[in-house]
């Protein structure tokens, strides 16, 4: 795959990605054993709507220029990693919570792996 082709596709996957972590809220609703941890009042799933919504709004202005974009980029990657790991390890720990290894984790790891593939890595720069 060229790096035009690889670009093109990164930008797709970043408006997509971004799209998905706006509708964060629906997901809770329409799949909550899938999407939300927490039954009942809690105020985690709006604080964790608040950070995706502003992640991806960040994504899908990324998408406009990914190589001006690449510090953003590797931090969706890393901390999808990171909090997809913690959640599939919780999801273990609490067997009421398995529903989740067949949403927003495998969906986490997912979206990590498709931006890391298609995430141009750092070129040197002259001066």
């Amino acid at each position: 795959m060229s790096d035009v082709q690889r670009l093109k596709l990164l930008r797709i996957a970043l408006v997509l990605l971004g799209i998905v972590c706006l509708l964060l809220y629906p997901l809770m609703e329409w799949w909550p054993s899938g999407w939300r941890w927490h039954e009942g009042y809690s105020d985690y799933p709006l604080m964790i709507v608040g950070v995706y919504a502003t992640l991806g709004v960040f994504l899908i202005r990324a998408s406009r220029d990914p190589l001006a974009n690449l510090s953003l980029i590797w931090f969706t990657v890393w901390s999808s990693l990171v909090h997809a790991a913690i959640m599939a390890a919780q999801s273990f720990m609490h067997p009421d919570h398995m529903g989740h290894l067949i949403g927003d984790v495998p969906a986490l790891f997912i979206a990590a792996i498709v931006l890391a593939l298609l995430t141009p890595r750092a070129t040197m720069r002259t001066a």
